[in-house]
């Protein structure tokens, strides 16, 4: 499968062509503080089946292992790799997908660290766009 995505400003491109290991919705508290958001989508690929093939991500060392690359311009998370706890896998954040609907989610992690509202986000009223007027 090949994938293509990217970050919002568009400075940053990548594809992937390879095999999906697996797909998941991360609560850490790490993940939900670098990205600002509740939880994070992680698509995990071995390491050379993801290329950049515009730009160039800047790296953080968020913990003693974990490099987290991202957009410098714009500041959206891109990938995530762990030599020490992952060699040679590497994880893409998948909101950054041109097609997020590409590769569905198949399982939750780090739920020991989840937000308490997000066990029952799900039986929150949906809107298409926004509520209407009180």
């Amino acid at each position: 499968m090949r994938i293509t995505g990217g970050c919002h400003c568009g400075a940053i491109r990548y594809e992937v062509k390879g095999e999906l290991i697996v797909h998941a919705l991360c609560h850490c508290a790490d993940c939900r503080r670098h990205a600002g958001a509740p939880m994070v989508g992680w698509a995990m690929y071995a390491e050379d089946a993801v290329k950049v093939t515009q730009g160039e991500p800047k790296i953080y060392a968020s913990s003693e292992h974990g490099r987290r690359h991202f957009c410098a311009n714009c500041g959206t998370g891109l990938f995530y790799i762990n030599t020490n706890m992952l060699p040679g896998i590497i994880d893409v954040q998948s909101g950054t997908y041109d097609d997020p609907d590409a590769v569905p989610v198949t399982v939750h992690i780090q739920v020991a660290e989840r937000v308490g509202w997000m066990e029952r986000a799900h039986e929150l009223p949906a809107f298409e766009r926004y509520p209407p007027p009180a």
